[in-house]
């Protein structure tokens, strides 16, 4: 028969064991755990360092088509478009050398802008005493108005209706004007508005 310090020994030590094997089964168990807690982190660590460099890329990929397309700008010429030509003459004085310098004008400016290949127009605007300039029977330059409407179109003369219909009623009877003519309201006005809208004025 063994001792009582025997069997209390060998329960000692059976108790022992089983308490170290219990430790043992609650450390696995706690580092399969902590294992498994851990795996994801480190397994997204890569990740992580994947993404910056990523990210990194494509703001570096971004930055060069941005500088690209502003190298691309800058060197493109900028065309600025062009103002068309536009030149108003008023003519008001029965004199035909005033005419003929309104014609001469007309002319050289319709040929220097057609020699550019560049569009201008070119009003002449009669009233007052100038309108004699485009009646059909004291015209002075009548003759000249006809050959210069037929080889420069952008020359367009207008006749004030107002000063038409004063003369047509001091003299009695109706003021036919040369085909060129077109009548306009008031030749005043007319210089108004061209000149509002910027065309260029010059008065003879």
């Amino acid at each position: 028969m063994p001792s009582p310090d025997q069997a209390t020994n060998g329960h000692g030590t059976g108790r022992s064991k089983m308490i170290r094997i219990g430790n043992l089964a609650v450390a696995a168990i706690a580092s399969l755990a902590m294992s498994l807690l851990i795996a994801p982190t480190t397994q997204a660590q890569p990740d992580d360092h994947v993404r910056p460099q990523a990210s990194k890329q494509y703001r570096l990929s971004t930055q060069k088509q941005a500088s690209k397309q502003k190298l691309v700008l800058m060197t493109k010429p900028t065309e600025i478009p062009k103002k068309p030509h536009q030149l108003l003459l008023q003519v008001n004085s029965n004199d035909a050398a005033m005419m003929n310098l309104a014609l001469n004008n007309a002319t050289n400016v319709a040929q220097y802008y057609r020699n550019l290949g560049e569009d201008v127009s070119i009003e002449v605007v009669t009233f007052g005493p100038g309108l004699h300039m485009l009646r059909d029977d004291t015209s002075p330059v009548k003759a000249r108005i006809e050959g210069l409407a037929m080889s420069n179109p952008e020359i367009s003369f207008k006749a004030c209706g107002n000063t038409r219909e004063n003369m047509r009623k001091a003299e009695n009877k109706d003021i036919n004007l040369v085909p060129q003519a077109t009548i306009v309201k008031s030749g005043v006005v007319r210089v108004l508005e061209l000149q509002e809208q910027g065309w260029s004025y010059v008065k003879l």
